[in-house]
C-alpha cells in the first residue's frame, strides 16, 4: 500500500542532488570555524535573509532558543503570541533553560499580534515587572494555518519595538512560504527585525538543520549560546551540504506545495460532514474539522491510516494536513477519495 504522509513537511527525504552534495562535501571543524561548507552555507543564508551573519543549528528550536538566550537575561521577558510554536511546541525552553519570563498576548486568526496589544502588554519600568525586552513573531504561522505575515505589519512591530528600545526575533521555520505567497524577495519580510530563524529541514526538505541570521555582533555572542547548548557540531558541513543544496534548488518549487494545499483544501470544502477555513488557507497547511461530534478527529486519522494516509490530529476535533516535496497532485486526489469515502459511511 502506499503511504501518502501529511502530517508535516518535516517527513520530506532528501532529494537525490542532496544525497550527492552530502557525499561530496568538502569537511572541516566548524567549532574552529574551519568547515568550508558550513561557512558557504552561513553565508549564503545571511545574504539571503538581507543579514550580516549567520549560524547553523540542529533545528529550528534550538534556532528560537540561541535567539531567545541571546536576546534576554535571566528575569526579563519576551512578548509572544498565545499559539506561537515557540511557546506552545518548544519544550518550554525558554523559561526551563533560559530564565525568560514568556508574555503571551492573543494571535490573531491571520497570525497578527494586534499592534495595541503589543503596546499594551510592554513592562513599564517599575521593580514589580520583568524588564520587556524581546517580542516574537511567526511567519508562516503555523497554529493559524499557516497564515502569512507582511512585511508591512513586520516592519510596523519593529517600529514599534524600537522606539520603546526593545529588539524582535522573527520565527521564519517557513520564511520562504510567505515569501512565495507575497511575490516578494524574502529579504522583504526579515529587513527590520534584528534576528531570524528558518528551516532547512520544512519546505526545502533537507533531511536536518536551520539557520540563526543577525548582525555579526549578535551572531558572535549566539555562538556562544550555541556552544552552551551542546551545538558545536564539528564537521557539519555534511549537513551544511544539504542546505545549501535546498536554497539553490528547493525555494522556487514551494508554490506547488501551495497548489496542492489549495487543491486539497477545496476538496475537503466540497465533503459533506467536514469544514475547513478555506480563505485562511494561503500556505501548505490545511486545518479542518468533522463536524459530526460522533466522528471525531481521532478515529477520523485512524480510519485514514489504514488506508495509508497520515494525517496529524492538533485537537479534539481538528486535523492538520501538511503539503511538501514528495507529494503530488495525484496524492491529493487519492487522499480526498479516502475521506469522501468514509463520509458517505460515517
Amino acid at each position: 500500500m502506499k503511504t501518502i504522509d501529511l502530517r508535516s513537511d518535516t517527513v520530506t527525504l532528501p532529494t537525490p542532488s542532496m544525497r550527492e552534495a552530502i557525499y561530496q562535501a568538502e569537511l572541516g571543524d566548524d567549532v574552529f570555524g574551519e568547515d568550508p561548507t558550513t561557512n558557504r552555507l552561513e553565508r549564503m543564508a545571511a545574504e539571503r535573509m538581507g543579514k550580516e551573519a549567520a549560524m547553523l543549528v540542529v533545528s529550528g528550536t534550538m534556532g528560537n532558543l540561541v535567539c531567545l538566550l541571546t536576546h534576554c537575561k535571566r528575569g526579563e521577558e519576551a512578548i509572544l503570541g498565545d499559539k506561537s510554536h515557540t511557546f506552545l511546541y518548544e519544550a518550554g525552553g525558554m523559561s526551563a533553560l533560559g530564565g525568560i519570563h514568556p508574555h503571551t498576548v492573543r494571535n490573531q486568526p491571520d497570525g497578527t499580534i494586534r499592534l495595541i496589544d503589543i503596546e499594551a502588554a510592554i513592562r513599564g519600568d517599575n521593580v514589580h515587572f520583568p524588564r520587556t525586552r524581546l517580542i516574537c513573531l511567526e511567519n508562516t504561522h503555523n497554529r493559524c494555518s499557516g497564515a502569512v505575515l507582511t512585511s508591512e505589519y513586520t516592519d510596523a512591530v519593529a517600529a514599534l519595538a524600537r522606539g520603546r528600545g526593545i529588539m524582535v526575533h522573527l520565527d521564519g521555520a517557513r520564511i520562504f512560504n510567505a515569501a512565495a505567497v507575497l511575490g516578494v524577495d524574502v529579504k522583504e519580510l526579515t529587513r527590520n527585525v534584528d534576528s531570524v530563524s528558518f528551516c532547512l529541514s520544512k519546505g526545502l526538505s533537507a533531511p536536518v538543520g536551520s539557520v540563526v541570521c543577525g548582525c555579526r555582533e549578535f551572531i558572535t555572542e549566539a555562538r556562544r549560546v550555541r556552544k552552551v547548548l551542546g551545538g558545536g557540531m564539528r564537521q557539519c558541513g555534511i549537513i551544511a551540504a544539504a542546505g545549501i543544496t535546498a536554497l539553490e534548488q528547493m525555494v522556487d518549487r514551494i508554490a506547488e506545495d501551495h497548489a496542492n494545499a489549495r487543491r486539497l483544501a477545496v476538496g475537503i470544502a466540497r465533503i459533506q460532514g467536514l469544514t475547513t477555513n478555506l480563505e485562511g488557507t494561503q500556505t501548505n497547511m490545511v486545518y479542518f474539522e468533522p463536524v459530526d461530534e460522533q466522528l471525531t478527529a481521532e478515529i477520523l486519522v485512524k480510519q485514514l491510516s489504514k488506508k495509508g494516509i497520515r494525517l496529524l490530529q492538533t485537537g479534539p476535533s481538528q486535523i492538520r494536513a501538511v503539503t511538501h516535496y514528495g507529494i503530488t497532485a495525484e496524492d491529493i486526489d487519492l487522499t480526498l477519495a479516502a475521506l469522501d469515502k468514509i463520509m458517505q459511511k460515517s
